[in-house]
């Protein structure tokens, strides 16, 4: 790669960085003294930045790519949830436990996530960072957020595979496409569809939005008004136990099937970094999207999921019980229902139709916000910048051999031991900042995320997270007795929730910021305390960035001048020579 940055370079999007200083690069490798290893860096950051003006993948999203309103963001992080997915949940918990105990699981759930992906929903869409840039300064340092990356990568490639294995059912149903090209052909279609990140999602979101909803709701409302009785049929449905009434092992073994799901605050909040400023004009609008697309994903999510479990006990009562075997299928599901509705053929299109709809509305979201993870985490610890579209194709071609390995048939037992990462994760966070950033006031109320300002590793967070993962995942297998084995979800939840305060006065902070000066002069906020669109100048790439996402660089200028870099010239700085010194103990806090 050539270290001479054109303006033809770079793409023709909005936001910082359209407007590149010629010097750039050039000046920069002719500084006396420096490196190869800088030469090399700076060529990385500059790959890096054409495509981060689209994507954003390494940094904060400025507001001057922000163009989008509030709707338009909310109707896009929506249409993410579009996965049909939770129809195999619901229908999965509700065969096993009955429908009863399934639905308080769904409840418990749903009341821990939405709890939970509040705080996290608003930081993301008040300070425009992604989760693994909020989760940084929440308690796990610089570095320490690594792992929880690869948590939520590990998330997005087995809801691919989950969709993926969904549509692949659809094909062979409709079209008699073998299972295995199915996979594959799932796989590949979403390629071309995420190399251009937010724009594009955007628009895909939005103009499919309207005929998946009328696909989904028509044949539900169908069913409920033309069959009432199946509604009582339902509610006495026993699952494979036969055992009637509430269990509440059950009951917890179904919420930490559904609790899996909690990582998908992480997928809404690619969308939701990009909402708009928060004025005195469109507050309303800031949070009803906020609170919609954020949490409130799961408010839909629960609703799909008893959705799901109704359709299976009624096709499982209408047909045999053999009819269980497929009942957990989307694709059967729907056809059963629009088979009663209008003729077979056209039942057979709409069902093929309606999966591939949601497939592709999902699965473009899984693969784009997985190869993010997987993109900053390598270019994080590695100092190289390959590109986020390699990464687009390791997460599909994982997800490709769990579709191969036939996961779908172990859905339960991946998922609920999936979910105990995942909630490990996500509370953790969220307790670290209602609870040490709001009540205790220890943690930085403000998100930090830039290198040199943060340590790195943080045990407040990445202690609490491997412990509490570590002993629910523990309790899941068994290990401390089949007895309390369904309640893995309470382990993970509890010590998630308590052990980050705990260790947040225990450690009384000091691993929290290694700085609080950043060497600009600057504010940070503008007047209604929305992220500063004033740009500086990143000495390293010759692109303006705005205020959030620089910091000054340890390197001044011929003349001694201050110069500044930025967070994503940081990130493939190899020689460590741009990170400004800690501050000591008494000049940090």
């Amino acid at each position: 790669m050539t270290n001479e940055l054109k303006d033809s370079d770079l793409l023709d999007s909005p936001g910082d960085g359209a407007a590149v200083g010629h010097a750039g690069v050039g000046l920069e490798t002719k500084q006396p003294g420096v490196a190869g290893s800088r030469v090399a860096a700076n060529a990385d950051a500059l790959s890096a930045t054409k495509e981060s003006l689209e994507d954003y993948t390494l940094r904060f999203a400025p507001r001057s790519y922000r163009k989008w309103s509030a709707g338009v963001v909310a109707t896009s992080a929506l249409g993410g949830i579009a996965y049909l997915a939770d129809f195999s949940i619901g229908a999965n918990i509700g065969i096993a436990y009955g429908t009863v105990n399934a639905i308080l699981g769904i409840v418990v759930a749903a009341v821990i996530i939405f709890a939970t992906g509040f705080p996290l929903a608003y930081y993301a869409a008040r300070y425009n960072i992604d989760l693994d840039l909020i989760t940084r300064g929440s308690g796990f340092g610089y570095y320490g957020s690594v792992v929880t990356n690869v948590i939520f990568a590990t998330f997005t490639f087995i809801f691919f595979a989950l969709e993926g294995s969904i549509m692949a059912q659809g094909l062979e149903l409709g079209l008699g496409i073998p299972q295995w090209l199915g996979y594959a052909a799932s796989t590949i279609i979403i390629i071309p569809l995420v190399i251009y990140g937010m724009n594009t999602l955007a628009k895909l979101q939005v103009w499919t939005t309207p005929l998946w909803l009328l696909l989904m709701v028509v044949p539900v409302g169908y069913l409920l008004v033309t069959h009432p009785a199946s509604i009582d049929n339902f509610f006495a449905y026993t699952g494979s136990s036969g055992a009637a009434g509430t269990n509440l092992a059950s009951v917890m073994l179904a919420a930490g099937v559904c609790l899996s799901l909690m990582a998908q605050i992480a997928e809404q909040i690619d969308y939701l970094r990009f909402m708009p400023p928060k004025t005195a004009d469109n507050k309303g609008a800031w949070w009803r999207a906020v609170i919609l697309a954020g949490p409130g994903w799961v408010l839909f999510g629960a609703v799909k999921q008893i959705v799901g479990m109704f359709i299976a006990v009624y096709l499982i009562a209408k047909l045999d019980p053999a009819a269980s075997a497929t009942a957990n299928e989307p694709v059967h599901q729907f056809l059963g229902v629009y088979e009663e509705m209008m003729p077979a053929w056209l039942a057979m299109s709409l069902a093929v139709v309606l999966v591939v709809i949601s497939q592709i509305k999902i699965n473009v979201t899984n693969a784009y916000s997985g190869s993010l993870a997987w993109t900053n985490s390598f270019t994080r610890v590695t100092k190289t910048y390959p590109g986020r579209m390699v990464f687009v194709a390791v997460n599909l071609l994982i997800a490709l051999i769990l579709m191969e390995a036939n996961m779908f048939d172990f859905l339960n037992t991946i998922l609920g031991f999936y979910a105990n990462c995942a909630m490990a994760w996500v509370v953790t966070v969220a307790s670290d900042i209602a609870i040490n950033k709001y009540l205790l006031k220890i943690s930085p109320k403000t998100p930090e995320f830039r290198r040199g300002m943060l340590h790195a590793v943080n045990p407040v967070g990445f202690v609490s997270m491997l412990a509490s993962a570590g002993v629910s995942i523990a309790v899941f297998f068994g290990a401390f007795g089949s007895g309390i084995q369904p309640y893995s979800p309470i382990f993970a939840v509890g010590l998630a929730l308590v052990l980050p305060p705990v260790l947040a006065v225990l450690t009384k902070g000091r691993y929290y910021l290694r700085r609080t000066d950043d060497g600009i002069d600057l504010p940070m906020f503008d007047a209604d305390g929305n992220p500063s669109d004033a740009k500086l100048l990143c000495h390293v790439t010759g692109i303006e960035f705005e205020r959030p996402d620089m910091v000054r660089s340890a390197q001044d200028g011929p003349d001694g001048e201050p110069q500044y870099v930025s967070s994503l010239a940081l990130s493939t700085d190899r020689t460590g020579e741009l990170v400004l010194p800690a501050q000591t103990r008494d000049r940090a806090m």
